[in-house]
């Protein structure tokens, strides 16, 4: 029996048609999407469900969704979709996350044009009757300087826009490699130094803890009088109240927004603000962008259906169904091993070297790369998955390289991850036991043997007596329960690590508590993903 598809959203025919050349059986209803009790009603009788933004794919629908196997967004965001829930019940989730990127970028550039000269000001004036010429004095691009807060691929597309438009071009990205900036043109900066140099800022980075929240008053006070501000990216990214309050006292000369905290924006503290210019989350709305997306994820869902071959997949590693018991629980490793380098190192990485001992070097080793870059990444790029990860990572600039090797040790096999910045290199290894679950054996050149839980503490200190009874009260007076505790230490009186498993998460009041100790140089949480 051929798989059946339900696609919910617009897509076009040519999409369609994929499915059915295919082999796939395809149920066509563009609007579906807008009846969530429709919806929930049919979608047990499909294996698969094609969607863009529209359809919302919740807990109660994958709960409904018996037999559904993927979820394919025609688009990058998968804001969309319960994707815990769907890993839950192992449904995949693929997106495409490189359709968009010349249509966003261009949009970009085009709000950034549209703030410099006041266009749609001067439109609506002049379509009125009026001739205000005098009303209306703008700003030339070129020769301004731009400030670019991420450089990935939207970002990167952005900058050689600008430079062909003759602007200076500054990059603020943790990734970023100073190679790899040269090789694009660019100045790489710290983000204050951008703040204060920048004529025009423009986000390219996706929404994370992180970057949440990242353009606020604190930050608008460092910038330029007279700055421009574009949004493309993600609403939240700059604080819409704290702009509004800026462009009001004239610290800011304009902005260009295509997102918004809350969308659909019925209501924004940007609206009705001269020179404020405000589209309908359009970056991704030319008809060349809506096409490639659709065919895209018409071929990716066929391709997983069909054949078993997964790409672009949010969730699952790209791996064959033949190597998938044998790799699920080291590429499971492998992640753990890349997020918990991506959490605790502050400056951009040049170089990734991944060394394969024993059982791992047999594997499919490209597989096991992918999971740990996506892992390495996360911490700064949320959606980023197994496919895309490497390809970031070489647009960064960065190099990685791989070490095979026999068994050397006591262990079977492990996986040894090294990383190198301006002024460190930083270390992690680990391996799987017969449970199936990831083990860290050693950190900064430290023995231990620490399982890995989804809350993690991770402290440097120096071996001094007393610190692990400290270490315990202190999160005992807190109500933090310790499900693991783990330590090593190069030599007496030298430097130590601990990692402690916890329960839940850990306050930063705890955390202040903690470094109190002057023994103790850093106490940092962690977050893994062990489902």
């Amino acid at each position: 029996m051929a798989p059946r598809v339900l696609v919910s959203d617009a897509l076009s025919e040519t999409a369609v048609q994929i499915f059915r050349d295919r082999g796939v059986d395809v149920d066509f209803q563009p609007n579906l999407g807008k009846d969530k009790d429709k919806l929930l009603e049919i979608i047990g009788n499909y294996d698969g469900l094609a969607i863009r933004s529209a359809t919302k794919v919740t807990e109660k629908i994958i709960a409904a969704a018996t037999n559904l196997k993927v979820v394919g967004r025609a688009g990058i965001g998968v804001d969309n979709v319960d994707i815990p829930a769907a890993s839950k019940r192992g449904i995949i989730v693929m997106n495409t996350p490189f359709g968009n990127s010349i249509t966003t970028a261009e949009h970009a550039i085009a709000l950034m044009f549209a703030v410099a000269r006041q266009l749609p000001a001067a439109d609506a004036s002049t379509q009125a009757g009026k001739w205000e010429k005098s009303k209306f004095m703008g700003v030339e691009i070129t020769g301004k300087t731009l400030g670019v807060i991420g450089a990935g691929n939207i970002g990167s597309i952005v900058c050689a826009r600008a430079i062909g438009l003759k602007m200076h071009v500054l990059a603020y990205d943790p990734f970023l490699s100073a190679e790899r900036a040269e090789e694009m043109g660019v100045t790489k900066v710290e983000l204050d130094e951008l703040f204060a140099k920048a004529d025009f800022i423009t986000l390219h980075v996706p929404m994370t803890d992180k970057t949440r929240g990242i353009i606020d008053a604190a930050a608008i006070a460092k910038m330029k009088d007279g700055v421009r501000i574009i949004n493309c990216a993600r609403g939240g990214l700059v604080i819409e109240k704290d702009l509004a309050d800026a462009l009001k006292a004239g610290k800011v000369a304009g902005a260009g927004f295509d997102v918004f905290e809350t969308e659909p924006a019925t209501d924004s503290p940007l609206f009705g603000l001269e020179n404020v210019v405000c589209t309908p989350h359009l970056g991704a709305s030319t008809t060349e962008a809506q096409e490639n997306v659709a065919l895209q994820v018409a071929e990716q869902m066929s391709d997983y259906l069909v054949k078993g071959a997964v790409s672009n997949a949010i969730n699952m590693p790209s791996i064959t169904a033949e190597e998938a018991p044998i790799l699920k629980p080291f590429v499971k490793l492998a992640d753990c091993l890349g997020a918990f380098v991506g959490q605790v190192t502050r400056t951009a990485i040049k170089e990734i070297e991944i060394l394969y001992d024993g059982a791992p070097a047999e594997m499919n080793t490209k597989a096991l790369t992918s999971a740990l870059l996506a892992g390495l990444i996360r911490p700064q790029v949320a959606d980023v998955n197994m496919v895309s990860a490497p390809i970031m990572v070489k647009e960064k600039g960065i190099i990685v390289s791989e070490v095979k090797r026999d068994k050397t040790g006591v262990y079977d096999g492990y996986i040894k991850l090294t990383v190198k910045t301006d002024n460190q290199v930083r270390s992690v290894a680990g391996t799987v036991f017969s449970d199936g679950k990831p083990r860290f054996i050693q950190i900064k050149g430290i023995n231990m043997d620490a399982d890995v839980g989804q809350n993690m503490i991770y402290i440097t200190n120096t071996d001094v007596p007393g610190m692990i009874g400290f270490m315990g009260s202190t999160l005992g007076e807190a109500g933090v329960n310790i499900a693991n505790f783990q330590l090593g230490r190069d030599k007496e009186g030298g430097d130590a690590i601990a990692l402690l498993y916890v329960d839940e998460p850990v306050s930063d009041d705890v955390l202040a508590k903690l470094t109190a100790n002057e023994a103790i140089r850093q106490a940092q949480t962690l977050t893994f993903n062990i489902d």
